[in-house]
């Protein structure tokens, strides 16, 4: 199976299927995305952690890291964040560093990012600790009739809630992400190889294309000279194969572990869309059988009688979950849990496929299949660049914008925006 299977965002269903959409396109320019944290708690103004509220203006999250642990003459692991922020946007989220002096850091003078605030606490910011994001977004390029469709999507959205489906930048600017994942649960490693470095397309850039045409030829250490600099994975990955006479498994050791943790995480991803694309229509109805998620505190129980708790789920209180496979993952039962067994038989994978992954922990887990819109709002606007509409709302964190957008739109590019997994 490749990319094009259902699971990557430009082949799901839409919620709002029968409302027409506003057509446009997001992210032109910068400014048009902006992305705003909303904290898990507060910094109390004690303790060895220094928080540092950054506003970053076409950088990833990593990249901005690496920026200020460099100025400050620190590792970059140091350096703790919640939620990784997409590149092509200005955002603002709040970092952590412990020991270092306050007066340092709000004197930091970096490319492309502002030091907001400074402030102390008593622990290190991990992955995790947020509420969620906020969103200011601007469309561009969107039809006459923009604001009554895109209100009465909003209103759609507000009502039965986001689809939670993984966005676009899971699966990587190739949308190939998954591929190599599920190869690898497969113990595939010639395929998974050849998919991360070769396989060229015509979207590749010079650079890469050339690379992925010299490894498809067996000249690996012609493709490690190749890559660019950047791409050090893929450099360290081809010259293991040219040292090693194509040995694939000692080539894919060579990929950092977050990387390869990355790509077999997006096979679980992708399987968790099929299930939310075949629920699509009925998201926000219970079955005897689900595993009902809690929105105030993300804690799941099984549904016995659904009629008893759809109420509750009529209120956006809780919602049906879907699977993130993994050895530890709760099953749902009944119709739920034949759907989540079908879609994993399909791919050709079981469940013992997540456990003998070596060197990584995936222990699986529930994900709500929708999840709520609070305080959306949109308008006419016009800018230097001319008329759009100016979208604004929050979601919880580990929710994509896209998801939003793409019902609001319904005209998204099978393009990814950028190279992060997560916004929240």
């Amino acid at each position: 199976m490749s990319s094009n299977e259902a699971g990557h965002p430009s082949d799901l269903p839409f919620l709002s299927a029968e409302l027409p959409g506003a057509g446009g396109d997001i992210k032109c320019f910068d400014d048009d995305f902006q992305v705003e944290e909303i904290p898990l708690y507060e910094p109390s103004g004690e303790g060895t952690h220094v928080y540092l509220r950054i506003e970053k203006r076409g950088l990833t999250t990593i990249a901005a890291i690496e920026l200020i642990a460099e100025a400050l003459g620190r590792k970059t692991r140091d350096i703790g964040y919640a939620g990784l922020k997409d590149a092509h946007a200005v955002t603002r989220q709040t970092l952590s560093l412990e020991h270092v002096d306050s007066a340092r850091v709000e004197q930091l003078d970096l490319p492309r990012i502002r030091i907001l605030s400074v402030n102390r606490h008593r622990n290190k910011l991990k992955l995790g600790h947020l509420l969620g994001n906020r969103f200011s977004i601007r469309v561009r390029g969107v039809c006459p009739e923009a604001l009554e469709r895109a209100s009465r999507v909003i209103d759609l959205l507000r009502r039965r809630g986001v689809p939670n489906y993984f966005g676009p930048q899971r699966f990587g600017a190739r949308g190939d992400n998954a591929d190599v994942g599920r190869a690898v649960l497969r113990g595939d490693f010639t395929a998974a190889v050849h998919i991360l470095l070769g396989g060229p397309q015509p979207t590749d850039g010079p650079d890469v294309l050339r690379a992925r045409e010299l490894f498809d030829q067996g000249e690996y250490g012609a493709a490690a000279n190749a890559w660019p600099g950047a791409f050090r994975d893929a450099i360290r990955a081809c010259r293991a194969m040219d040292r090693s006479n194509g040995d694939v498994r000692r080539a894919w050791s060579t990929v950092n572990r977050s990387l390869q943790r990355l790509l077999v995480s997006a096979e679980q991803s992708r399987l968790f869309n099929q299930v939310l694309s075949q629920r699509i229509s009925e998201l926000d109805r219970l079955q005897e059988g689900d595993l009902a998620w809690k929105h105030t505190n993300g804690a799941c129980f099984r549904v016995e009688d659904a009629a008893v708790e759809q109420p509750r789920c009529d209120a956006q209180e809780i919602s049906p979950t879907g699977p993130l496979f993994g050895p530890r993952m709760t099953e749902a039962t009944g119709d739920p849990g034949q759907l989540e067994a079908d879609v994993l038989a399909r791919a050709e994978l079981d469940l013992t496929a997540f456990r003998r992954v070596a060197g990584m922990r995936l222990d699986g887990a529930r994900r709500p299949l929708r999840v709520p819109l609070t305080e959306p709002s949109v308008a006419e606007e016009t800018d230097g660049h001319g008329p759009g509409l100016s979208l604004s709302f929050a979601l919880p964190a580990g929710s994509y914008a896209t998801c939003v957008t793409r019902e609001i739109c319904k005209s998204e590019r099978r393009s990814a925006p950028g190279p992060e997994a997560d916004p929240g």
